[in-house]
């Protein structure tokens, strides 16, 4: 018998997440400055800036992979900062990476089921057939359907193309059904034609979700971000509609130097 996901209470008012006084040092180099950042329920948000920014270590940060030096990250006014990646991700977070982060040698279907069993609280086991779990193969045909892979389930993933296999992965960040989805640079290395599909597949996955997007394609940030917050040095400069930070001096001078208009 398969178990639920697990359902964590928290107030219709608190934000999905909620980021306070967050620092990280390596010894003496200090790469996130005391970032306060705030992300309402089913907002989709973007972290933008320079190379070295820090944007990595802050979704690094969230996601379980760092500890922070000092500070608090609430998600869904649960204080999770500090625990191990695993644990986050069963309180509702899940997340993708900047390299294609995919089990090779395996099928799509078995790659996408993989992600279903864990949000099920299950495992492979040699004596049970995870064949028979109807409602695990429902859940994996669905979102294999939602990626617009079905007619390539059945081959290993690595043999997919590159688009492919982002699609994918962003199929098994929201297969357990996480409410928060964090995706790092989801179009990088991708054509013009390959980001505009992209987009769309990120537009219909993420809704009614919150969405936190690291991303260098400022077409994919401002099609995409109902907010903008903009990070460098490790500190946040500016944080806004999109319309607001297009236009805020700060962040001109920190992409195109003193003085850009």
């Amino acid at each position: 018998m398969s178990v639920a996901p697990a359902k964590h209470a928290a107030t219709s008012s608190a934000p999905a997440l909620d980021i306070r006084g967050l620092s990280k040092s390596f010894g003496a180099i200090e790469i996130i400055r005391g970032i306060d950042l705030v992300v309402p329920r089913g907002e989709r948000h973007a972290v933008i800036g320079p190379n070295g920014a820090g944007k990595s270590t802050l979704f690094n940060l969230i996601s379980g992979l760092m500890a922070p030096s000092q500070g608090e990250i609430r998600l869904n006014d649960e204080v999770v900062s500090g625990l191990p990646p695993f644990r986050i991700n069963r309180r509702g977070l899940s997340r993708s990476f900047q390299v294609t982060n995919i089990f090779a040698q395996m099928s799509v279907w078995e790659n996408l089921r993989c992600a279903v069993l864990w949000a099920h609280g299950e495992k492979y086991a040699f004596w049970r057939a995870v064949e028979r779990n109807r409602a695990v193969s429902d859940r994996t045909m669905q979102v294999l359907a939602d990626i617009n892979l079905v007619a390539r389930r059945d081959i290993p993933a690595g043999l997919l193309t590159y688009a492919e296999q982002r699609a994918l992965e962003i199929g098994i960040t929201v297969a357990g059904g996480a409410q928060v989805i964090l995706l790092d640079e989801p179009t990088a290395g991708m054509s013009r034609a390959e980001t505009e599909r992209a987009m769309e597949l990120i537009q219909r996955l993420s809704q009614g979700r919150t969405l936190l997007i690291v991303e260098h394609d400022m077409s994919v940030v401002f099609g995409l971000a109902d907010r903008i917050s903009v990070l460098v040095h490790g500190e946040i400069i500016a944080s806004g509609k999109p319309a607001e930070i297009r236009n805020d001096a700060r962040v001109k001078e920190a992409y195109l130097g003193p003085g850009a208009h």
